[in-house]
This record gives structure tokens, sequence and C-alpha cells, in this order.
């Protein structure tokens, strides 16, 4: 009886939020509810026009699908990997509506008007308004928002991270020297994030649009010329717990190579390798730290024009290239090719390509060519499987001279004609996964001849899902421009959201000759805290440190050593990402969710949990404002100056950095200074404690493998070093606790340095167990440091005032 009256309750209070959501807004009144029975791991509700599918992969996480009448269900998704788990749920159904309970998001279907809405934690997430319908060309979902939603999403777009009130095109395009706005760029995700914490993902290939309250109804609409009417709905009680819930779905980043965090030398392009050597030789002279090297499109051919596609090394220009990679390597500098699917009638590859039968088609069976800027081509049918083999072929050889990692270039693709047919669809029904089908093959290809191999990706575009191939996303072809590094923030911060978290800039700007040695600088300062630390640029005006004037080459070096410095915990953030789902770059409403005014920011930042960054996006600014999250209390990362949470500062402006904050109580992993990544070891580790006696309790973490084996965490080949501190009235006891895998490898952390900042004083003693410890402490800078051996699984220190 309980049990009863406790489901009738739920029903009842359910109908009522029901009752009341339907005021002001329109349902479907020809749409008639026919029956609602359980079918295999599916709810089916039948309707007069068509049926909907209803199941859930996890509490928070359920889908649903709109079968037109006369149309068979397509069960295939490009995006998503989960299997269903089993979920508990119960339906109920009266004379007025259904009621689908779970444990997580709850469903009520009003019968007459028919109308679906969703449930979390008893709050209305949204409702369906016509759902599915026809519209010319489009075949359209509609759903119901309030008049406050702040909408996000919708891929990598320059709009202002409230992207309500524009009609979003969901076809993957370049935007060259794109600045401060861009309505469409290279990721066109059809994924919507609301401020009312939850995600919807509509998982459909074909191109079409989302119309984000463009009319100002209160409507959102996902439109689409075809394929599935499917969607996942995503919600959490945290930021954190819906971002998850979306990476759990449609799969998780695997961890890059360590060198792939490091700092890249990149332009467009190196002619040869004399010029690549003497540019890696010029950075070594500097001491300026770099782990990569890309090679552009001069690497198979002397022009731009009539050689793409040739996918080999020009022997003259890049004479014995195994050997240059070689002894790139052992400088501890990986090499990089960039590839493109494009292969010209002009290139040496062409006849070989046709023979093969790899290229796309025309409406007759022959290989469809057009022209574009780079010459008359054809395309690489990415979806084939005979042209996968081929195409993986050139990468494997090329991957077993040495090469470390791959730059996929004009994959929207760049040019796409509609007529072109691939063996999965037409153009415009492929288009957007064609980037993600790429890097699949890429990842897929690894797994199968290099096992051993972490993939680096470098990818101009992909889709819903694309994270789990390892593609690393960057923003495109945007100017050199203050406007162009405006922008760039809110990019990364909105992928970061919708699973690609590993989207960045192109640091300094790519596009026009624009020479701004403060601009450059800026953007490097602001690169230390974004996922991948690679300045490129046309060549006209350098995009490596090494060629700028000495004083910007100085403030470089500064940047690129920092971002050396944060190696731990940036590959802490790699780990946590990975298992996780969690975005490096995260807005300030995950801090403050029910903070309206921080859903419009973007300027400002947090790197991780424990950095709050607002990198200088003006030109000649002497102050900035900034706004401290309520959470925490705040030190400035170089001064120590403490700022309190939750007010608003005006910070003045340094040449040598950017506001740069971290969190009070945070114990944050970093190192000594290495030329290359490939140099790290454990023995440069330095625990940083960011004392506030305000913080009783802190945790921190950093994770340890080999930075180059796939799957370490999985296959139980790691260490973790687990901090822990506690404030007491005189006496602070911090514990470090190992924890290795399944494999048990001994432990590579065996000795290290704990930094503790804003001591108030000299302390009387510092006791390793029972042991005294000799300690070094700077009465001006209030630093105290604690030489450690780390012998046992667990050591404790108490440090006695």
């Amino acid at each position: 009886m309980a049990a009863d009256f406790k489901e009738v309750s739920k029903m009842t209070f359910l109908s009522i939020l029901l009752l009341l959501s339907f005021q002001g807004f329109a349902q479907n009144p020809e749409r008639q509810f026919l029956a609602v029975h359980r079918a295999d791991e599916n709810i089916e509700i039948r309707t007069s026009d068509g049926n909907y599918l209803i199941r859930f992969f996890t509490p928070e996480i359920i889908e649903t699908s709109f079968i037109p009448a006369g149309e068979a269900f397509d069960p295939a998704s490009h995006a998503v990997v989960l299997q269903p788990l089993v979920v508990n749920y119960s339906i109920s159904e009266d004379k007025t509506s259904v009621v689908i309970d779970s444990d997580g998001v709850d469903v009520v279907v009003s019968k007459m008007p028919f109308q679906v809405t969703y449930f979390y934690d008893g709050e209305k997430l949204i409702s369906e308004k016509t759902g599915f319908s026809r519209e010319g060309k489009y075949e359209k979902l509609d759903f119901n928002i309030s008049e406050s939603e702040v909408l996000m999403g919708g891929g990598a777009r320059a709009l202002g991270m409230n992207r309500r009130g524009n009609r979003l095109e969901l076809y993957n395009r370049a935007h060259y020297g794109y600045g401060s706005k861009s309505e469409l760029l290279n990721y066109s995700l059809p994924v919507v994030i609301s401020s009312e914490k939850f995600l919807i993902h509509f998982d459909n290939a074909p191109i079409g649009y989302l119309d984000l309250d463009s009319e100002h109804n209160n409507t959102l609409t996902y439109g689409t010329i075809g394929g599935r009417k499917t969607y996942q709905l995503i919600a959490g009680r945290t930021w954190e717990a819906i971002v998850g819930n979306y990476t759990l779905l449609t799969g998780r980043q695997p961890m890059p190579p360590k060198w792939a965090l490091g700092n890249f030398s990149s332009r467009f392009g190196y002619h040869s390798r004399e010029e690549v050597e003497n540019t890696i030789d010029k950075f070594r002279e500097e001491e300026i730290p770099v782990d990569a090297v890309i090679i552009d499109l001069y690497w198979f051919g002397h022009e731009i024009m009539g050689t793409m596609g040739n996918l080999e090394f020009v022997r003259d220009s890049f004479p014995k290239p195994k050997e240059m990679i070689q002894n790139l390597k052992k400088e501890g500098v990986q090499t990089i090719l960039v590839t493109e699917p494009f292969i010209l009638t002009s290139s040496n590859r062409w006849q070989e390509a046709v023979y093969e039968n790899v290229l796309a088609k025309d409406s007759i069976g022959n290989p469809f060519t057009f022209d574009f800027y780079f010459g008359n081509t054809g395309l690489v049918d990415i979806f084939d499987a005979q042209a996968q083999n081929w195409f993986w072929n050139i990468y494997s050889d090329l991957t077993k001279m040495g090469v470390g990692g791959w730059w996929g270039d004009l994959g929207e693709p760049e040019v796409h004609p509609e007529g072109l047919l691939h063996v999965t669809g037409t153009a415009n029904e492929v288009h957007n996964i064609y980037g993600h089908y790429w890097a699949k093959m890429i990842y897929e290809g690894y797994l199968e001849d290099f096992p051993e191999q972490r993939p680096f990706i470098l990818m101009r575009a992909g889709a819903a899902g694309s994270q789990r191939f390892g593609l690393i996303p960057w923003s495109g072809d945007v100017s050199r421009s203050w406007g162009g590094l405006k922008a760039q923030p809110e990019i990364s911060l909105q992928m970061g959201m919708q699973g690609l978290a590993y989207m960045h800039s192109d640091l300094g700007g790519f596009a026009g000759d624009h020479l701004n040695d403060e601009l450059y600088v800026r953007w490097l300062q602001y690169g230390v805290f974004q996922p991948v630390f690679r300045p490129h640029a046309q060549e006209a005006v350098p995009s490596e440190p090494v060629y700028r004037e000495a004083r910007t080459k100085q403030l470089s070096k500064q940047a690129v050593e920092l971002r050396y410095k944060l190696f731990p915990y940036n590959y802490t953030l790699a780990f946590k990402n990975s298992t996780e789902g969690l975005p490096l770059m995260r807005p300030l409403f995950f801090e403050e969710p029910d903070n309206f005014k921080l859903y419009s920011v973007a300027g400002t930042y947090l790197w991780g949990k424990d950095f709050l960054i607002a990198p200088v996006l003006q030109e000649n600014a002497v102050q900035q404002e900034v706004y401290f999250p309520k959470t925490s209390n705040w030190y400035d990362f170089y001064s120590g100056e403490k700022y309190l949470g939750g007010n608003n500062v005006s910070i003045d402006l340094k040449e040598e950095s950017i506001p740069t904050f971290v969190r009070a109580g945070a114990i944050i992993p970093m190192a000594k200074p290495v030329q290359s990544l490939q140099n790290f070891s454990t023995e440069d580790l330095e625990i940083h404690y960011y004392l506030d006696l305000e913080v009783k309790n802190s945790k921190g973490l950093y994770y340890h493998d080999d930075g180059e084996t796939p799957d370490t965490f999985q296959k139980g080949d790691f260490e973790l070093l687990i901090f822990e501190s506690h404030l007491e009235k005189n006496e602070i006891t911090f514990k470090m606790r190992k924890e290795r895998g399944r494999s048990k490898r001994n432990s590579e952390i065996t000795a290290i340095e704990l930094i503790v900042h804003h001591m108030p004083k000299a302390p009387k003693r510092v006791r390793s167990g029972e042991n005294s410890v000799a300690v070094q402490f700077d009465e001006k800078s209030k630093k105290l440091t604690i030489p450690l051996k780390l012998i046992d699984d667990l050591t404790t220190i108490k440090i006695t005032n």
C-alpha cells in the first residue's frame, strides 16, 4: 500500500507540474495518443502519426526517438557508444497522462493535447512543443523553453556564451581570418546546453540547423534534411555531472601522449629539412622548451598548388626523412605531418587512387572531380572500407618511419559538392561526420598496427563523440587580431562542455601578416592555460618565439617555461578528462551554477579546478576586472596577494603575465624546468600547497604513467599520489599516499619537494613520521620548502608552529 501511495502521489505531483507548465506553451493538437507499452528495452508510445521509442541509458540519460508512420527505426548512431544500463522505472497511466518514473529523469506524457515533458528532481527541464513536424525540405523537432533560459552549444562558434537568439547552421565550414564573431566554424555540433542544467544531443548526422529561439517565441528547434529523429536528454545535479554523463554516453577522450602537452614549433610552413632542423636548433640555443614540430604541406610538394595528395616526402628538399625524424626524436622532438583527404588529379597518386577505387563517386560511378583552391581534385571516400585501408596504409608506412603524430586539415571537407556520393550516402547526409570517421580510421589503425603508441590526431573538423578517437580539435584560421584572440576562450569553453575538451587556437593568430608583439605575447600567455600550446601562423610573420625580437622572445620564453612547470598539474587534468569527462577549461558557472550573470562570462575561467585565469584580450590595457567565485578565496599566483571570494576586483596588469590565481588551500603538482617532456622525471616533481588558515581540509592529486602506452589506467599500469592536508590550531598535518594499479609497478616517485606558500612564520619543527626534517623558510615570500624522501606508500608530515 505504501509503495502504491507513493507512486500515485508522485504521479499526481508530476501531473500538477505538467498542467502548470501548459500555461503559455503550445502543444500538438493533431497528434492523438493511442497506447503505451514496454517493448524490449524501450517504452513505446503509439500515436496517430507515428511511434515514440523511449529508453534509459542511465537514470540521468534518456533517449527519445520518433518514428513517423510508414518509416522504420534506424538504430545506428555515430555518436553513442554507451550500452543501456539496467534502470528501474515504472509506468503509470490515467485518463489524462502517462508517467514514466525513474530514479533520475521522469517523463510525463499528456494525452490531450499530446505533449511530452521531462522532469528531474521534481523540476521541469523541457517539453516538446509540436515535437516532430515537416516544413519544406526540413524535418523538425521543437521544444518549449523558459523566457530566462541561457542556451549554449552548437559546436565551435564565436557568438558570446549565451547563443540564444541565433539560428545556427549545422554544416562544418571553415571561416578564414575570422575575428571576434563567427556564426559558423569547423565543428557544428547538434548539441544544446541549457542554464536549466541539462543537455540535449540530437543524434543524427545529416546537415541542418539549430534554432535557439531566433524568433523570440521561447522555442528551441532542431531541423534536418533527413535521418534519425532521435535525441538524448542528459541531466545531473552539477555541471561536472552533466558533462560527465554526456561523455559517458558518447565516449571519453583517451590520454594523449605526454609530449602533446608541451610546446609545438609550427608554421605554414617549413619548406625543407634544413629549415626544420635550423628552427629546432634555435629553440635549443635559446633554451626554450619544445616537444614537437609540425610540417605543413611542403613536405610533399614544393608548391601550394597542384601537389596535394602526393603524401610522400619530396626528397630534394627533405632528403633522408627517416634520418631527420630519428634525429629530431633524439632531441626530444616529435615530427607531425599534415595530411588532407583530397587527391588532386595532378598529384602523383591520382592514377593509384582511381585504380584502387578509393574516391567518392558521381551518379554514374566515376570518381567525382571538382575544382577548389589547391587544384582539380577527388575526395577520399572515408566511409568505404577499401578506401580506409588504402589511406591508412600510407599513414602506417610513415608511422613506421618514425612520424609521431598527424594533422588532418581541410576535413570538413572544405569543399564537398552536393552531387558527390559516398558509399553511405550523399555529401549532405555525411558531411558533418567526415572528420569523425577520418579520425576513427587513424585511431583504429593505431590500435591494430601500433598498439603500444598513443596516437596524436589534430583535426580541423569532427562530430559529437569524436573525442573518443583521441581527436585534438583547433579553432581554425583565426585572424592575427585582438578580436581573434578575444573569441578563443569562449570557443574552448563551449567545446569542452560538448565533449571535445582539447579545443585550442593557433597561438598568436594564423591569418594575416600583422606584426603585433603585445598581441603575440598575450596570446601565448593565454595559451599556457589552454589545452594545447601550439603557436602557428602564415610564415611572413614568425609564429615561433625564437624568431621574434628580444623582449618578445624573453616574455614568450617565460610563458613556455610556465607551461612546462605546470606539466604535472596539466597531465592530471588530462587524466581527469579521460576518466570523468571533465573539461580542462571550465566556465565560472561550474562554481556558481545559480549565479545567472556567470553564464555570459568567458573572459575569466577556471583551468582545472584550482586555477582562475583572466587572459588579457584588449590592446594597451592597464587594468582588468576579475570576478572571484564565492566558493573560495584566491591567491595571486605571482605576488601571493589574497582575494576574497564573491568580489569583483580591478587588477593592475603586468607585461610579464596575465592575471592568474590559485584557489586557497589548493595542492598543485608542478615540475622543475626541462627542455623536453621526454626528459621529465618524477625527480623533478614539486608539490605546492597554498595554505589558507580558513581552509581546514584540502585534497589534491597527481597522476603518473609512462606517458606513451595507451590505456595505462585501464591496464593498471599507473601511479597516483594523493594529497591531504588538515589544519589544527598550531599544527599542519600533510599526508601523501601512493596508489598503484594492479600491475603493482615499482614506485617511481621517491623524492619530492613540498613547498608551502603563505606560511605566517618559520615553523618550530617539521617531522616526517618520527624524524625531523631540515627545511628552508623564506621570510620575504613566506615560503616553506621541505625536501622529502617517499620511501613508504604513506608519508605524513607535521608542521608545528
